[in-house]
Protein backbone atom coordinates (compact mmCIF):
# COMPACT_ATOMS: atom_id res chain seq x y z
CA UNK A 1 0.00 0.00 0.00
CA UNK A 2 1.04 3.72 -0.72
CA UNK A 3 2.49 5.84 1.48
CA UNK A 4 -0.33 8.46 0.12
CA UNK A 5 -2.85 5.68 1.15
CA UNK A 6 -2.08 5.16 4.56
CA UNK A 7 -1.15 8.78 5.12
CA UNK A 8 -3.83 11.35 6.08
CA UNK A 9 -2.47 14.92 5.12
CA UNK A 10 -2.74 17.44 8.00
CA UNK A 11 -2.13 21.04 6.58
CA UNK A 12 -0.82 23.72 8.88
CA UNK A 13 -2.43 25.62 11.10
CA UNK A 14 -4.37 28.16 9.04
CA UNK A 15 -5.48 32.08 9.96
CA UNK A 16 -8.68 32.26 7.21
CA UNK A 17 -11.14 31.25 9.43
CA UNK A 18 -10.07 34.66 11.35
CA UNK A 19 -10.78 36.65 8.64
CA UNK A 20 -14.02 34.65 7.49
CA UNK A 21 -15.48 35.18 10.89
CA UNK A 22 -14.53 38.58 11.34
CA UNK A 23 -16.65 39.14 7.51
CA UNK A 24 -19.46 37.31 9.04
CA UNK A 25 -19.39 39.89 12.49
CA UNK A 26 -19.27 42.98 9.77
CA UNK A 27 -22.21 41.73 7.53
CA UNK A 28 -24.39 40.74 10.48
CA UNK A 29 -23.73 43.89 12.62
CA UNK A 30 -23.99 45.92 9.60
CA UNK A 31 -27.22 44.41 8.26
CA UNK A 32 -28.67 44.97 11.97
CA UNK A 33 -27.75 48.75 11.64
CA UNK A 34 -28.74 49.10 8.09
CA UNK A 35 -32.10 47.34 8.63
CA UNK A 36 -32.80 49.78 11.15
CA UNK A 37 -32.10 53.42 10.01
CA UNK A 38 -28.72 53.38 10.57
CA UNK A 39 -26.42 54.16 7.72
CA UNK A 40 -22.75 53.49 7.94
CA UNK A 41 -24.70 50.06 8.67
CA UNK A 42 -24.41 49.45 4.61
CA UNK A 43 -20.68 50.09 4.24
CA UNK A 44 -19.70 47.43 7.19
CA UNK A 45 -22.25 45.05 5.25
CA UNK A 46 -19.69 45.86 1.95
CA UNK A 47 -16.55 45.64 3.98
CA UNK A 48 -18.01 42.45 5.50
CA UNK A 49 -18.55 41.11 1.27
CA UNK A 50 -15.01 42.41 1.44
CA UNK A 51 -13.19 40.69 3.59
CA UNK A 52 -15.38 37.12 3.13
CA UNK A 53 -14.27 37.39 -0.66
CA UNK A 54 -10.40 38.10 0.32
CA UNK A 55 -10.81 35.18 2.30
CA UNK A 56 -12.47 32.59 0.49
CA UNK A 57 -10.41 33.26 -2.48
CA UNK A 58 -6.98 32.97 -0.30
CA UNK A 59 -8.20 29.98 1.43
CA UNK A 60 -9.53 28.30 -1.62
CA UNK A 61 -6.43 28.90 -3.35
CA UNK A 62 -4.34 27.41 -0.37
CA UNK A 63 -6.83 24.16 -0.53
CA UNK A 64 -6.42 24.39 -4.97
CA UNK A 65 -2.44 24.39 -4.74
CA UNK A 66 -2.36 21.01 -2.19
CA UNK A 67 -4.97 19.12 -4.13
CA UNK A 68 -2.69 20.06 -8.00
CA UNK A 69 0.47 19.19 -5.53
CA UNK A 70 -0.73 15.44 -4.55
CA UNK A 71 -1.22 16.35 -0.74
CA UNK A 72 -4.73 14.53 -1.18
CA UNK A 73 -5.40 11.43 -1.34
CA UNK A 74 -8.36 8.26 -0.52
CA UNK A 75 -8.61 9.42 3.35
CA UNK A 76 -8.62 12.95 2.22
CA UNK A 77 -11.32 12.50 -0.14
CA UNK A 78 -13.65 10.90 2.33
CA UNK A 79 -13.42 13.36 4.96
CA UNK A 80 -14.44 16.02 1.96
CA UNK A 81 -17.21 13.78 0.94
CA UNK A 82 -18.59 14.03 4.88
CA UNK A 83 -17.67 17.56 5.11
CA UNK A 84 -20.11 18.09 1.82
CA UNK A 85 -22.79 15.78 3.00
CA UNK A 86 -22.94 17.62 6.56
CA UNK A 87 -23.01 21.06 4.97
CA UNK A 88 -25.80 20.40 2.66
CA UNK A 89 -27.26 18.81 5.39
CA UNK A 90 -27.31 21.83 7.39
CA UNK A 91 -28.09 24.15 4.26
CA UNK A 92 -31.65 21.43 4.38
CA UNK A 93 -32.31 22.45 8.10
CA UNK A 94 -31.91 26.16 7.26
CA UNK A 95 -34.44 25.89 4.57
CA UNK A 96 -36.90 24.03 6.42
CA UNK A 97 -37.36 26.39 9.26
CA UNK A 98 -38.16 29.18 6.62
CA UNK A 99 -40.70 26.71 5.26
CA UNK A 100 -41.82 25.58 8.74
CA UNK A 101 -42.68 29.36 9.34
CA UNK A 102 -44.44 29.58 5.84
CA UNK A 103 -46.38 26.81 6.58
CA UNK A 104 -47.26 27.42 10.64
CA UNK A 105 -48.01 31.08 9.20
CA UNK A 106 -50.50 29.83 6.16
CA UNK A 107 -51.76 27.07 7.89
CA UNK A 108 -52.09 27.56 11.69
CA UNK A 109 -51.93 31.17 12.45
CA UNK A 110 -53.62 32.66 10.00
CA UNK A 111 -56.61 30.71 10.24
CA UNK A 112 -56.43 31.00 13.87
CA UNK A 113 -57.04 34.42 13.69
CA UNK A 114 -59.99 33.81 11.73
CA UNK A 115 -61.48 32.31 14.11
CA UNK A 116 -61.71 34.79 16.48
CA UNK A 117 -64.31 37.59 17.03
CA UNK A 118 -62.63 39.99 14.67
CA UNK A 119 -64.93 42.66 16.00
CA UNK A 120 -62.68 42.44 19.39
CA UNK A 121 -59.15 42.68 18.03
CA UNK A 122 -59.17 43.82 13.50
CA UNK A 123 -62.36 44.56 12.10
CA UNK A 124 -61.05 44.62 8.74
CA UNK A 125 -59.07 41.49 8.69
CA UNK A 126 -59.83 38.85 6.46
CA UNK A 127 -58.21 34.77 7.39
CA UNK A 128 -56.69 34.11 3.40
CA UNK A 129 -53.73 34.23 1.75
CA UNK A 130 -51.67 36.05 0.89
CA UNK A 131 -52.26 38.43 3.63
CA UNK A 132 -50.31 41.37 5.08
CA UNK A 133 -51.18 40.16 8.70
CA UNK A 134 -54.44 42.42 10.47
CA UNK A 135 -52.08 45.27 11.15
CA UNK A 136 -50.34 46.29 7.69
CA UNK A 137 -53.02 48.14 5.21
CA UNK A 138 -51.37 49.57 2.53
CA UNK A 139 -52.75 47.49 -0.51
CA UNK A 140 -50.23 44.90 -2.11
CA UNK A 141 -50.23 42.62 -4.99
CA UNK A 142 -48.62 38.92 -4.59
CA UNK A 143 -45.78 37.92 -7.12
CA UNK A 144 -47.71 35.77 -9.69
CA UNK A 145 -46.24 32.53 -10.38
CA UNK A 146 -46.61 32.20 -14.40
CA UNK A 147 -43.96 35.10 -15.72
CA UNK A 148 -40.57 35.27 -14.49
CA UNK A 149 -40.43 32.65 -11.57
CA UNK A 150 -41.71 30.12 -14.15
CA UNK A 151 -38.88 31.26 -16.71
CA UNK A 152 -36.17 31.00 -13.45
CA UNK A 153 -37.61 27.29 -12.80
CA UNK A 154 -36.78 26.29 -15.96
CA UNK A 155 -33.62 28.18 -16.21
CA UNK A 156 -32.21 26.00 -12.79
CA UNK A 157 -34.01 23.03 -14.11
CA UNK A 158 -31.59 23.45 -17.27
CA UNK A 159 -28.33 24.13 -15.24
CA UNK A 160 -29.01 20.83 -13.34
CA UNK A 161 -29.31 19.16 -17.08
CA UNK A 162 -25.85 21.05 -18.01
CA UNK A 163 -23.92 20.04 -14.74
CA UNK A 164 -24.84 16.51 -15.27
CA UNK A 165 -23.20 16.91 -18.60
CA UNK A 166 -20.16 18.26 -18.08
CA UNK A 167 -19.50 15.80 -15.25
CA UNK A 168 -20.48 13.01 -17.83
CA UNK A 169 -17.84 14.32 -20.06
CA UNK A 170 -15.13 15.21 -17.50
CA UNK A 171 -15.51 11.14 -16.66
CA UNK A 172 -14.92 10.67 -20.17
CA UNK A 173 -12.88 12.98 -20.83
CA UNK A 174 -13.69 15.18 -23.15
CA UNK A 175 -12.38 18.50 -21.78
CA UNK A 176 -13.90 20.35 -24.88
CA UNK A 177 -17.02 19.71 -23.44
CA UNK A 178 -16.80 19.43 -19.96
CA UNK A 179 -15.74 23.50 -20.68
CA UNK A 180 -18.53 24.18 -22.81
CA UNK A 181 -21.44 22.92 -20.91
CA UNK A 182 -20.15 24.39 -17.58
CA UNK A 183 -19.64 27.27 -19.59
CA UNK A 184 -23.49 26.75 -20.47
CA UNK A 185 -24.11 26.16 -16.63
CA UNK A 186 -22.70 29.44 -15.60
CA UNK A 187 -24.47 31.61 -18.09
CA UNK A 188 -27.80 29.82 -16.81
CA UNK A 189 -27.27 30.66 -12.97
CA UNK A 190 -26.15 34.68 -14.03
CA UNK A 191 -29.62 34.90 -16.29
CA UNK A 192 -31.73 33.69 -12.92
CA UNK A 193 -29.86 36.23 -10.48
CA UNK A 194 -30.66 38.61 -13.49
CA UNK A 195 -34.16 37.72 -13.62
CA UNK A 196 -34.87 38.12 -10.14
CA UNK A 197 -33.29 41.48 -9.50
CA UNK A 198 -35.94 42.78 -12.09
CA UNK A 199 -38.48 40.59 -9.90
CA UNK A 200 -37.72 42.51 -7.07
CA UNK A 201 -37.41 45.49 -8.66
CA UNK A 202 -40.80 45.22 -10.11
CA UNK A 203 -42.24 43.57 -6.68
CA UNK A 204 -40.78 47.11 -4.96
CA UNK A 205 -41.85 49.18 -7.70
CA UNK A 206 -45.28 48.29 -9.25
CA UNK A 207 -46.44 45.88 -6.98
CA UNK A 208 -46.16 47.53 -3.21
CA UNK A 209 -44.41 44.42 -2.17
CA UNK A 210 -41.27 44.86 0.09
CA UNK A 211 -39.84 43.01 3.50
CA UNK A 212 -42.15 45.06 5.43
CA UNK A 213 -44.90 44.34 3.90
CA UNK A 214 -46.58 41.80 6.61
CA UNK A 215 -46.03 38.42 6.81
CA UNK A 216 -46.35 37.89 3.20
CA UNK A 217 -43.40 39.91 2.34
CA UNK A 218 -41.23 39.13 4.69
CA UNK A 219 -42.09 35.13 4.49
CA UNK A 220 -41.71 36.10 0.84
CA UNK A 221 -38.33 37.72 0.49
CA UNK A 222 -36.62 35.52 3.50
CA UNK A 223 -36.92 32.71 1.29
CA UNK A 224 -36.74 33.98 -2.17
CA UNK A 225 -33.73 36.16 -0.73
CA UNK A 226 -31.92 33.83 0.68
CA UNK A 227 -31.47 31.10 -2.08
CA UNK A 228 -30.43 34.11 -4.24
CA UNK A 229 -27.62 34.38 -2.12
CA UNK A 230 -27.20 30.15 -2.43
CA UNK A 231 -27.49 30.95 -6.24
CA UNK A 232 -25.07 33.95 -6.08
CA UNK A 233 -22.97 31.60 -4.06
CA UNK A 234 -23.30 28.56 -6.36
CA UNK A 235 -22.35 30.83 -8.97
CA UNK A 236 -19.41 31.93 -8.21
CA UNK A 237 -18.51 28.21 -7.17
CA UNK A 238 -19.74 27.16 -10.55
CA UNK A 239 -17.13 29.64 -11.88
CA UNK A 240 -13.81 29.13 -10.22
CA UNK A 241 -14.52 25.41 -11.21
CA UNK A 242 -14.75 26.64 -15.18
CA UNK A 243 -11.38 28.55 -14.72
CA UNK A 244 -9.70 25.05 -12.87
CA UNK A 245 -11.17 23.34 -15.68
CA UNK A 246 -9.63 25.53 -18.70
CA UNK A 247 -6.63 25.28 -16.29
CA UNK A 248 -6.93 21.33 -16.71
CA UNK A 249 -7.36 20.35 -13.29
CA UNK A 250 -9.08 17.45 -12.16
CA UNK A 251 -8.92 14.20 -13.48
CA UNK A 252 -11.72 11.92 -14.50
CA UNK A 253 -10.76 9.34 -11.44
CA UNK A 254 -10.27 12.50 -9.50
CA UNK A 255 -12.50 15.16 -9.04
CA UNK A 256 -14.35 15.86 -5.73
CA UNK A 257 -13.98 19.83 -5.76
CA UNK A 258 -16.24 19.40 -8.81
CA UNK A 259 -18.78 16.90 -7.62
CA UNK A 260 -18.74 19.20 -4.57
CA UNK A 261 -20.75 22.21 -6.57
CA UNK A 262 -22.84 19.72 -8.28
CA UNK A 263 -24.16 18.16 -5.39
CA UNK A 264 -24.50 22.36 -4.02
CA UNK A 265 -26.26 23.02 -7.57
CA UNK A 266 -28.81 20.27 -7.42
CA UNK A 267 -29.48 21.56 -3.52
CA UNK A 268 -30.17 24.64 -5.03
CA UNK A 269 -32.42 23.54 -8.02
CA UNK A 270 -34.63 21.56 -5.48
CA UNK A 271 -34.91 24.33 -3.14
CA UNK A 272 -35.86 26.32 -6.05
CA UNK A 273 -38.39 23.67 -7.20
CA UNK A 274 -39.94 23.86 -3.75
CA UNK A 275 -40.06 27.78 -3.76
CA UNK A 276 -41.89 28.16 -7.02
CA UNK A 277 -44.25 25.25 -5.35
CA UNK A 278 -45.10 26.86 -2.23
CA UNK A 279 -44.28 30.40 -2.27
CA UNK A 280 -45.42 31.66 -5.94
CA UNK A 281 -47.50 28.94 -6.84
CA UNK A 282 -50.17 27.94 -4.47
Amino acid sequence: MSDRAQHYYVPQPSHWMIFGSAALLCMAAGAAGWLNGWEPGRYIVFAGLAILAFMMARWFGDVVRESEGGKYGRWEDVSFRWGMSWFIFSEVMFFAAFFGALYYTRLLAVPDLGSIDNKLLWPDFAAQWPTAGPVFKDPFTPMAAWGIPALNTLLLLSSGVTVTIAHWALKEGKRAQLALFMLFTVALGVTFLCFQAYEYGHAYSDLNLKLSTGVYGSTFFMLTGFHGFHVTLGTLMLTVILARCLAGHFKPENHFAFEAVAWYWHFVDVVWLGLFIFVYWL
